[in-house]
């Protein structure tokens, strides 16, 4: 079913102006002529009429393709950008306008993309230069490599790739390269660039319905930029089938678009559609850099990535192909202050990976000992249990902590805490040096960074290296000991996370736990009765968080009401394995008089 697309605008008829206006705000290098709403010009602040030195180069089209193609507009790349309205060509007067404010004696270079109306009312406007004595040259770019040739007198559609025709055609004319030449290294540029695109949903026009033309699970092969149906509508696929299936395209030996055979170099260029996130243009990056290394021999000089060339709010991508040479790498890592250009690499690419320097493990010496079963002393029995059954428990409350997760969070506190719980139950046996407490603490830790992620998973890794860092000089360890760590635990983790008790987190059990621990113990309390003392303390603690008003953390983004009732999931998930510890000890140590 159609809907209304929602945008960000006011009246849809402006919102061409007043990106341009905008546009000229964030960046002072940039102005635009004083002609709307008919003339929608950007160009160089720094280019004085009928003054200019070097070969002009003023591309456009009609808008809905930002940062193209005003953002292109910089010393060292355009130097106007004409706008159309929304996928729409800009006028011939429009066109001339842009032509008279910045063409000098060395003439003006036209870069238009293959589409009717664009070449049209640039090669009317061409000719109407002429006829006033301006120097005019034209190269068209048509880059699409989704259909199959012949074309027809339509041709190929202009697409990200112009933008790369852009930077060399620029770079070019500011070396101080005539007309001719700049229209030369242009036109070769042209010639050896391909792109093909991929949409996973229709763009929406200002103030129009979202078309419903594809479903949920569909994509669509060899789009173009202005929202018209592509050569195919499929299922959806993994991004890596996407790329293996795009670069087969553009490099297909049977429609030779592309001048590129094994022992090439080329440049890659990965473009968003305008609602692509970075994250999915770097994951396609990622796969078709060795993809054309690897399957098709070709050597990957520089690598773009980035939302350059769009078509509205469009999800999906598309990749650019231009074989390389010395000249065009020149031409592409010459300096440009065009807002809009990618950050690309330059020189040879060292390996993508890099080993990441570890420091030996404290426990390794551990680590050898647990290559054969280890015999636990009883401290080590009394550990293992305490683990076991904190572990146990946070498993089995998995379901209720992410429920209440789900109405004061983000859903996930039980998922988390379940996945430390389930690795150091299986790095228990293999890993922890049992009879070693500092040791084992440490580990646990390790375990933690390794699987939890996330806040809680940091905590945690904060919480044990604390608490490693106060018992690793203590061996055995006791009560007391043990109250040290614990105390060091709790300041490190308010430290490094701001909270503190009342402030909805899982302190809240902690804090009261140590607390009690500490006063039981000075008192001469019998060890095993001071830590159940103190796991009843953390449960009342945890429980208190009801009541609570959130003050760090996700919760204290949700209205004070909503929270009502509803206990903080990271401090109960505290409370559990604490008091599940106690449990256990007690257990082991006073099991027969219970």
């Amino acid at each position: 079913m159609a809907f209304q697309g929602k945008k960000l605008i006011n009246n849809p008829d402006d919102v061409v102006t007043e990106f341009i206006e905008g546009l000229v705000e964030t960046y002072p290098g940039l102005q635009y002529l004083d002609g709307f709403p008919q003339i929608k010009v950007v160009l160089r602040a720094d280019v004085e009429r009928g003054a200019y030195d070097k070969v002009a180069v003023i591309s456009g089209g009609g808008s809905g393709h930002e940062p193209a193609h005003a953002g292109f507009v910089g010393p060292g790349m355009l130097t106007a950008a004409v706008s159309g309205d929304v996928f729409a060509s800009p006028p011939v007067d429009s066109i001339l306008a842009a032509i008279r404010a910045v063409t000098g004696p060395m003439g003006c270079l036209l870069i238009v993309k293959n589409y009717t109306g664009d070449r049209l009312n640039f090669g009317l406007a061409a000719e109407q230069a002429k006829s006033e004595g301006y120097k005019m040259e034209m190269v068209i770019v048509g880059d699409d490599c989704a259909l199959p040739p012949p074309r027809g007198i339509a041709g190929r559609r202009g697409l990200a790739g112009t933008i790369l025709v852009h930077k060399v055609a620029g770079a070019a004319a500011d070396a101080g390269l005539s007309l001719a030449d700049v229209a030369a290294e242009a036109k070769h540029a042209s010639e050896v660039v391909g792109t093909m695109g991929v949409a996973l949903s229709v763009c929406t026009l200002p103030g129009q319905v979202t078309s419903d033309r594809l479903g949920p699970k569909q994509m669509e092969l060899g789009l173009g930029i202005h929202g018209e149906p592509g050569v195919a509508v499929v299922d959806l696929q993994p991004v890596d089938v996407v790329v293996e299936h795009v670069l087969k395209q553009i490099l297909s030996q049977e429609t030779q678009y592309l001048p590129i055979t094994r022992g090439s170099n080329a440049v890659l260029l990965i473009n968003g559609l305008g609602a692509t996130p970075i994250m999915e243009l770097m994951i396609a990056a990622r796969k078709a850099v060795p993809e054309l290394q690897l399957e098709y021999g070709i050597a990957v000089d520089r690598v773009y990535t980035g939302t350059l060339m769009t078509s509205l709010d469009m999800a999906g991508l598309s990749i650019t192909i231009m074989k390389s040479d010395e000249n065009i790498l020149k031409r592409l890592d010459a300096p440009t202050k065009a807002p809009a250009w990618p950050v690309g690499s330059e020189g040879n690419r060292p390996p993508a990976k890099f080993p990441v320097p570890v420091p030996p493990s404290p426990s390794v010496k551990g680590d050898e000992i647990l290559a054969q079963p280890q015999e636990l002393s009883k401290q080590g029995c009394i550990l293992e249990a305490a683990i076991e059954a904190s572990a146990t428990e946070i498993i089995n409350l998995k379901d209720i902590l992410n429920e209440w997760d789900g109405k004061v969070g983000d859903g996930d506190c039980g998922t988390t805490m379940y996945r430390g719980a389930t690795a150091i139950l299986e790095d228990m046996k293999k890993r922890y040096p049992m009879n070693d407490a500092a040791g084992t603490i440490n580990e646990i830790g390790a375990t933690i960074r390794r699987v939890m992620g996330g806040t809680s998973g940091i905590l945690y890794d904060i919480l044990f290296k604390a608490a490693y860092a106060s018992l690793k000089q203590s061996t055995p360890v006791s009560a007391n000991e043990w109250a040290d760590a614990l105390e060091a635990s709790v300041a490190a983790v308010s430290k490094y996370g701001g909270a503190s008790t009342g402030y909805r987190t899982m302190l809240d059990a902690l804090i009261p736990a140590s607390t009690v621990l500490r006063q039981r113990l000075k008192a001469g309390e019998d060890p095993v009765t001071a830590f159940m003392a103190s796991s009843e303390a953390a449960s009342a603690g945890a429980e208190s968080t009801k009541q609570m008003q959130a003050k760090a953390g996700r919760s204290s983004y949700i209205a004070p009401d909503l929270l009502a009732s509803i206990p903080d999931p990271g401090a109960m998930a505290a409370a559990a394995w604490y008091r599940a510890a106690a449990l256990a000890v007690k257990n082991k140590l006073h099991g027969s008089k219970s």
